[in-house]
């Protein structure tokens, strides 16, 4: 079968499974995976669907434009909430588990603001990593359409190119900012604003991808890929190290320790102790 006709048939079982909802909501972070459901699941079920964003401390501001643009150019039904999740211990504490609580906070959230079913964006890739948000959901009884019809990353954003959905299908991964602090050390609000500064600088510099700014126990650590790292060293060395003093400089004006820049490395931040503590 070709990529096309892949897409096809993945994007005509997603409209089938939705079309089995007498009415849905659809929780929507602002990435690809939920925007496309979002985008298939109100063309399916029309006035029956409900477009539900959370903004939190957690949330890039950018990710919440993103969302009210999508919802006003297509006419969806869009009900911002505020997810809660700050006014949880448990959640600011940042336990392995933390991803329980914030899920937890929405889904009950979605609740008081929706009587009928909600699905959220999870794809089939997903379920290969921990991910204690997905037993959140499975307690609410949250339904997950991308992976009933075994939907990946991969396809997800093939079906958004079908879409038109031109900038939301390259669109890098970019998990809440409170992934980017260092288990076992608390969220707060003031961290995270720090954190999506520092990466946006970044990102304006080296382009858009997987550029983090991590809070750890030593400090603040820069991660970007190695191979853009490189390639900024040959095209201009001089830039890229005045690049790195200049956030350096950013850091400790705030009061932080810089702890060095190094190779993009996916939820470095998590730390998974021997024992994890079940909710």
């Amino acid at each position: 079968m070709s990529e096309h006709a892949a897409t096809l048939s993945s994007l005509h079982a997603l409209r089938d499974r939705l079309a089995q909802f007498p009415s849905l909501a659809i929780a929507v972070s602002g990435g690809v995976d939920s925007l496309t459901l979002a985008a298939v699941a109100c063309d399916v079920l029309q006035q029956r669907a409900l477009v539900v964003h959370a903004e939190s401390p957690a949330v890039p501001p950018e990710a919440t434009v993103r969302v009210r643009t999508h919802a006003k150019r297509a006419g969806w039904s869009l009900k911002i909430v505020t997810a809660g999740e700050f006014n949880d211990e448990r959640y600011r504490d940042n336990p392995v588990n933390r991803c329980y609580y914030c899920k937890s906070n929405l889904y009950q959230r979605l609740r008081e603001v929706w009587p009928g079913a909600i699905a959220s964006g999870a794809n089939l890739d997903d379920l290969g990593d921990y991910r204690p948000g997905l037993k959140a959901a499975s307690e609410r009884n949250v339904v997950h359409p991308l992976v009933d019809c075994g939907i990946n990353k991969a396809m997800v954003r093939r079906i958004a190119t079908h879409l038109q959905l031109t900038d939301v299908a390259e669109l890098p991964a970019q998990p809440c900012l409170s992934s980017r602090i260092e288990t076992g050390i608390a969220i707060k609000a003031e961290d995270l604003q720090f954190v999506h500064r520092i990466e946006q600088y970044l990102a304006g510099s080296v382009g858009p991808g997987d550029v983090r700014c991590r809070v750890t126990a030593l400090g603040i650590r820069l991660e970007i890929p190695h191979r853009v790292q490189q390639q900024m060293k040959m095209d201009d060395a001089e830039h890229w190290q005045s690049l790195l003093r200049t956030v350096e400089q950013m850091i400790v004006l705030d009061g932080r320790v810089f702890a060095g820049c190094g190779d993009y490395q996916r939820g470095s931040a998590f730390i998974h102790s021997a024992v994890v503590a079940q909710p």
